[in-house]
C-alpha cells in the first residue's frame, strides 16, 4: 500500500511545485535611465551584479584566488594520442581515425606554476605590457595557460577562430598592432602564408613542440619558438605578476563575421567577470565536483566565460573537439572511446548545431533499429513528454525511473551518462530539439541570449523552467530593455505582451569597437546614470513571469514587392524543424511577392524516404535534383510552415536542395554556424536567380 501512496504522493507534489514555478514571477520590472521603454531586472538582485566574489574584481584574481584553495585538485585534462591512422571510404576517399587515451591531468598547483612561468617567459621574450598579443587555435589546455599568463602581465589578448579566413585573420591582426603571436602547429601554415602582410608581428610561439622548417625563415620577419621554452625561459627568468584592474582590457574578441571582416570588441576585466558571476548564480550547486567538457572555440565568449567559471568555483575541465566528441564522431576509429564517454562529464556549454546533431543522431538509430525497440522509445518518449508538459497522467516517480532505465540510459551514454546541466547559447534553439534533450538526457537546459558585445550576458533560463522557445528573465548582471521600433510595428504598450527592439545595460556591456568609433556611436549609449547599453537590433517580448522571447531582427527583415515584411530568421527557425533540413537559407527579393529557399538537406533523413519510395539514385547530388525529391522536401517546410502559423508570403514557394553541408571551413558559416547570408547569396547567386525565373 506504501508503494501505491508514494506513486501517488510524488507526481501531486512534482506538479504543485510546477505550478509554483510557472507562477513565479523571474524578471522583476526596473527604474532605468536612457531611452524610454520596459526595462526588467533579475529577480534575485536590486541592482546589476559585478562580482560574486568579495573582493575580486578582475579575472587574473579570481584565477589565482581558486589556485590558492584548490591547489591540490585537479583541473586541465586532456587525451592522449595512441595511434593516427587514415581510413579510405568505398568512394575512394581518406579520413583520419583516432585512438585517443586516457585524460592527463594538470592540478590547479600546476596549472598556476605554467602560468606564472609563461608570463614570465613572454616578458622575457621581450613583450611589454602595451603591446598585444593573439591567440589563434583550437581549444585546448594550453590555450587556458596562455590566457591566464597574459591576464598576469596586464597584457590584452587578442582572440580569433581557428578556421579564420586569410583576408579576415591578416584583418584582425593588423588592425590590433599585435606583435606576439601564439598558435598551433596547423594555425601556423596560415599564418606563413600571409606573413607577407602582416605589418606588426615580431614573436610566433608555437603551442606544439615540432615547428615546420618553413615557419622558421628569417624572411617571414618573425622570431619564432615552442610553448615550451616559453615557460622554461621564465621558469629561469622568473618576472613579478603585473596584476590588471578591473577597467583594464581583458580581450578584443573579433566577432565571427557574419556581415563583411570582424569587427573587434574590447571587453574588460570587469565585464567578463560579471558574466561569470551571474552564470555562477544561475547554475544550480555548481562547484568542486563538477566536470566540464570543453570543445567549443574558446574564440567564442560562451567558451571563454565557462572555463573560466569552472576554474573559479574548482571544477575540472577535460579538453576534447567536436570532430571526437562521442563515440560515433567523424574522428573516432571504431570501437574507441569519444571524449564524452572517456571524461563523463556533468556540465556542458553547447551551440543548438551540436544539439540538432545528437538529437538527429539518436533518432537515426531508434530508426534504423526499428521494431520493438522503436516502439518503446516512442512510447517512453510520448510518456516522459506529457509528464513534462503537466500531465498528471505522464510518466512520474517510478514509471519515470523505469524508463530511464530500460531506454534513455542508452542515449544519456552518448553524452557519458553523468549530464546534469546543459548551457545553450550562440543561436535560437528550436522547441522539439530542447525538449528532446530534456526527456532524453534527464537533464536541464540553460538556453542563453547575449552577444559578444555583452559577454553573453543578457537573459538566461532558469533550471526549474520547463517551457520552450524562451530564453529566460535577465541576468543578475543586466537590465533589458525593450524600446518601440514603430518602422517595423513593435511597441512596448502591445497587447498581450510588450514588444520591441532588446537593448541590454549593466556592468557586462563592453567598450566597443576596437578603432571603429562609428559603429560604437550607432551600437553603444551611455545613459545619465553612467549605465552602458547596447542596442542589439533584435526583437523582443517579455511574458507575464517576466522571461524573454526573441521574434524578431531588425536587420533579417526584407519588403516584399506588396509591401509585406519578412523575417528571415523567423521563418528558418520554423520551418527547420522538418526533418529533411539540415541548414536552410531563406532569401527574400524586394521586386517579387515571394521567397525562395536554400536547403541544406539531412543526408539520413532524405536517403531513408529514398529508400522507402524505391527511388534509384547514384549519389546524393541525384536524389536532390529529381523532381520528386523537391516536391517531398517543399512539403516537409509547407508543413513546418503553417504548423508555425507563417502568413502564405512567409513561405518560401520554391526551393532548391544541396547535398554538400555548410561548414566554417567552407567560409559559408561562421564558426559559431550562423550563415553568412551575403557570401551564401553570391555563392549560389546562379541557383536563386533560376529559382525566382523558373
Amino acid at each position: 500500500m506504501n508503494a501505491y501512496i508514494i506513486g501517488l504522493v510524488v507526481p501531486l507534489l512534482v506538479l504543485l511545485y510546477r505550478s509554483r514555478s510557472s507562477n513565479k514571477r523571474r524578471g522583476i520590472p526596473a527604474e532605468a535611465g536612457g531611452e524610454p521603454g520596459l526595462a526588467l531586472r533579475n529577480h534575485r538582485f536590486d541592482s546589476p551584479l559585478s562580482s560574486a566574489w568579495e573582493g575580486v574584481t578582475t579575472l587574473a584574481e579570481l584565477f589565482e584566488r581558486a589556485c590558492r584553495e584548490h591547489q591540490e585538485r585537479v583541473l586541465l585534462g586532456t587525451r592522449a594520442l595512441i595511434a593516427r591512422e587514415m581510413e579510405t571510404s568505398p568512394d575512394g576517399r581518406t579520413f583520419e581515425k583516432l585512438d585517443l587515451g586516457d585524460y592527463q591531468w594538470l592540478t590547479y598547483g600546476k596549472v598556476f606554476e605554467s602560468v606564472s612561468s609563461f608570463a614570465s617567459g613572454l616578458a622575457s621574450l621581450g613583450h611589454r605590457r602595451e603591446e598585444r598579443v593573439a591567440i589563434f587555435a583550437d581549444t585546448r589546455e594550453r590555450w587556458f595557460i596562455a590566457l591566464q599568463g597574459c591576464f598576469r602581465r596586464n597584457v590584452t589578448v587578442v582572440t580569433m577562430y581557428s578556421s579564420l579566413g586569410k583576408e579576415a585573420l591578416c584583418h584582425s591582426l593588423n588592425e590590433t598592432e599585435v606583435t606576439t603571436v601564439i598558435c598551433g602547429r596547423k594555425e601556423l601554415k596560415s599564418l606563413v602564408n600571409i606573413s607577407g602582410q602582416l605589418d606588426s608581428v615580431k614573436r610566433v610561439i608555437c603551442m606544439d613542440d615540432d615547428i615546420p622548417s618553413d615557419a622558421s625563415s628569417a624572411q617571414h620577419g618573425w622570431k619564432i619558438t615552442t610553448f615550451s621554452n616559453v615557460e622554461r625561459l621564465g621558469r629561469e627568468n622568473p618576472v613579478e605578476a603585473d596584476l590588471p584592474l578591473s577597467a583594464d582590457v581583458a580581450v578584443i574578441m573579433y566577432t565571427s563575421g557574419s556581415t563583411g571582416l570582424p569587427k573587434g570588441v574590447m571587453m574588460t576585466h570587469g565585464n567578463v567577470l560579471a558574466t561569470v558571476s551571474s552564470v555562477m548564480i544561475i547554475v544550480p550547486n555548481l562547484g568542486p565536483k563538477d566536470v566540464y567538457l570543453a570543445y567549443l572555440p574558446m574564440a567564442h565568449i560562451l567558451e571563454l566565460v565557462a572555463e573560466n567559471l569552472i576554474a573559479a568555483v574548482g571544477g575540472c575541465i577535460g579538453y576534447g573537439s567536436p570532430l571526437t566528441l562521442t563515440d560515433t564522431s567523424n574522428k573516432i576509429k571504431k570501437g574507441k572511446q569519444g571524449d564524452s564517454t572517456a571524461l563523463m562529464p556533468t556540465v556542458m556549454a553547447a551551440v543548438p548545431a551540436i544539439l540538432d546533431r545528437v538529437r538527429d543522431g539518436v533518432l537515426k538509430k531508434v530508426n534504423s533499429k526499428g521494431g520493438l525497440s522503436k516502439k518503446l522509445f516512442h512510447l517512453a518518449y510520448s510518456r516522459r513528454l506529457q509528464a513534462i508538459n503537466g500531465c498528471w497522467f505522464g510518466a512520474w516517480g517510478l514509471e519515470k525511473a523505469l524508463w530511464n532505465f530500460l531506454v534513455f540510459k542508452k542515449v544519456q551514454a552518448i553524452l557519458g551518462g553523468r549530464i546534469r546541466f546543459i548551457l545553450c547559447g550562440g543561436a535560437p534553439l528550436s522547441g522539439d530539439t530542447q525538449r528532446f534533450i530534456n526527456i532524453c538526457l534527464g537533464a536541464p537546459i540553460g538556453q542563453g541570449y547575449g552577444l559578444t558585445e555583452t559577454c553573453a550576458g543578457g537573459s538566461f533560463s532558469d533550471f526549474d523552467d520547463t517551457s520552450v522557445g524562451r530564453v529566460g528573465p535577465p541576468v543578475p548582471c543586466s537590465y533589458i530593455k525593450l524600446i518601440d521600433w514603430p518602422e517595423g510595428g513593435y511597441s512596448t504598450s502591445d497587447s498581450p505582451m510588450a514588444r520591441g527592439e532588446i537593448v541590454i545595460g549593466g556592468p557586462n556591456v563592453t567598450l566597443g569597437y576596437f578603432k571603429n568609433e562609428e559603429k560604437t556611436k550607432e551600437s553603444y549609449k551611455v545613459d545619465e546614470r553612467g549605465m552602458r547599453w547596447f542596442y542589439t537590433g533584435d526583437i523582443g517580448r517579455f511574458h507575464k513571469d517576466g522571461c524573454l522571447e526573441i521574434i524578431d531582427r531588425k536587420k533579417d527583415i526584407v519588403k516584399l514587392q506588396h509591401g509585406e515584411y519578412v523575417s528571415l530568421g523567423k521563418v528558418e527557425a520554423a520551418v527547420s524543424a522538418s526533418p529533411f533540413v539540415d541548414n536552410i537559407m531563406l532569401h527574400a527579393d524586394p521586386f517579387h511577392s515571394y521567397c525562395v529557399a536554400l536547403v541544406v538537406v539531412s543526408h539520413s533523413a532524405l536517403e531513408q524516404w529514398a529508400s522507402k519510395q524505391g527511388i534509384a539514385y547514384s549519389d546524393l547530388s541525384e536524389l536532390c535534383s529529381k523532381e520528386e525529391t523537391v516536391k517531398e522536401v517543399h512539403a516537409s517546410l509547407v508543413k513546418e510552415a503553417k504548423t508555425a502559423r507563417l502568413e502564405k508570403f512567409e513561405i518560401p514557394a520554391k526551393v532548391k536542395l544541396l547535398s554538400e553541408p555548410w561548414t566554417p571551413e567552407s567560409g559559408l558559416v561562421t564558426a559559431a554556424l550562423k550563415l553568412k547570408r551575403e557570401i551564401l547569396r553570391k555563392t549560389f547567386q546562379a541557383d536563386l536567380s533560376e529559382l525566382y525565373a523558373s
